[in-house]
């Protein structure tokens, strides 16, 4: 028996090595030195960009804010009222991740985003909403139905749909996942047809939701009694969402706070919704043209000049379209975005210039206006025309 006590003694004497040869401890040692290293150079490098960057950005944001107050004067606006040089693009290391860490316990550099699966949890919990279950083509009808009657053309329709989705998006189709590829990941909150955000969703029914209200009550009216009350039912949670939407002051920065709460992210499924969905999308579109009209551009909008408005905002969008011809070739796409979009946005970096945006986005809805979705989209407009 003492033999054996000393042979396993020995053996695990061995296995973990002399004293003094603590090789697993030594290596995560030498790891985490390696690490803050790695993160001491990584935010050396991040810093430096940031001294460059943050000044860049409040620049664009401060010759923004004085254009349209030149414009609203009725002053002339000048090269000298952009920022002229393109971003600056961070050019450093990637920090590394943490050893000490789990893979799926690292921090992101990008925060996770609520996709659809979180805008219909919240709306379950917080208001007792759910969407009717539909499929895209019975989505795409209602939508036609909604987007035609307001005025916009099936051409503008079909290429705004079709640059957003790629051609072939469902209804409920996420920026970053809407072709459903291993791995991916939202990119923003931007949902449907016509890619609205959860604060568009906010500013919409904080807005225009009487609307809205009023067009779902019309269509009740008409309903056999089953179906209208099941509609007036709907009509009742949608004017709890109004309700909720409007405790913050009529302001984009507060819509994009409200936006970010549970139950603000609650308010987006109304999106996915068939009778309210295609209300919230088209509004969106209807709300550029207006806003053009009212800015005395009286000719129809082409399709990537909406998408301008659509992708921008309204009085950036705005800002491009009357940008003079000979300024487009010069002027950088930095100019008409925040810096969290255009970072975002691969084709506003790609493109650098308000000239090179344009043509690409035209030459995307030629493409894409090719695909079976965006062929789908078409044929309906036809035949809503018909009818």
């Amino acid at each position: 028996m003492r033999h054996l006590i000393l042979g396993i003694a020995i053996a695990a004497f061995s296995v973990q090595g002399a004293p003094g040869q603590s090789k697993p401890a030594d290596a995560s040692s030498q790891a985490a030195a390696d690490f803050r290293k790695k993160m001491k150079e990584c935010n050396a490098a991040r810093a430096k960009h940031e001294a460059v960057a943050g000044p860049y950005w409040t620049l664009v944001a401060e010759k923004r804010k004085a254009r349209f107050a030149k414009r609203r004067n009725g002053e002339a606006i000048t090269l000298d009222d952009y920022v002229l040089e393109q971003p600056p693009v961070y050019a450093g290391p990637v920090c590394p991740p943490d050893p000490s860490l789990r893979q799926e316990d690292q921090p992101e550099d990008k925060p996770e985003l609520p996709v659809v699966a979180d805008f219909l949890r919240n709306a379950k919990a917080h208001f007792g909403f759910e969407p009717d279950q539909v499929n895209d083509s019975e989505f795409k009808r209602a939508y036609v139905a909604v987007v035609s009657a307001a005025g916009i053309t099936r051409d503008q329709a079909v290429r705004v749909y079709s640059f957003e989705t790629g051609g072939n998006g469902r209804f409920d189709a996420q920026a970053g996942l809407i072709f459903n590829k291993p791995g991916a990941r939202a990119v923003s909150t931007a949902l449907g047809y016509n890619q609205l955000l959860t604060a568009n969703t906010v500013s919409l029914l904080a807005t225009k939701g009487d609307r809205f209200v009023k067009a779902l009550q019309e269509r009740a009216g008409a309903m056999p009694d089953e179906d209208r009350k099941a509609l007036q039912r709907k009509v009742d949670i949608l004017k709890r969402k109004i309700a909720f939407s409007r405790t913050v002051p009529v302001q984009w920065s507060e819509h994009v706070r409200l936006a970010r709460t549970p139950r603000g992210i609650a308010l987006h499924a109304l999106n996915l919704d068939i009778d309210i969905g295609p209300l919230l999308q088209t509004q969106k579109l209807l709300d550029s043209v207006v806003f053009a009209r009212a800015k005395g551009i009286e000719r129809e909008l082409t399709a990537a000049e909406l998408e301008m408005m659509n992708l921008t905002g309204d009085g950036n969008g705005f800002d491009m379209l009357v940008l003079p011809p000979e300024m487009r070739a010069k002027v950088p796409t930095s100019n008409y975005f925040q810096r969290l979009g255009y970072e975002r946005n691969p084709i506003a970096r790609r493109t650098q210039t308000v000239e090179k945006l344009l043509a690409e986005t035209n030459a995307v809805m030629d493409r894409l206006s090719r695909a079976d979705g965006a062929q789908e989209l078409s044929r309906l407009f036809q035949r809503e025309a018909s009818n």
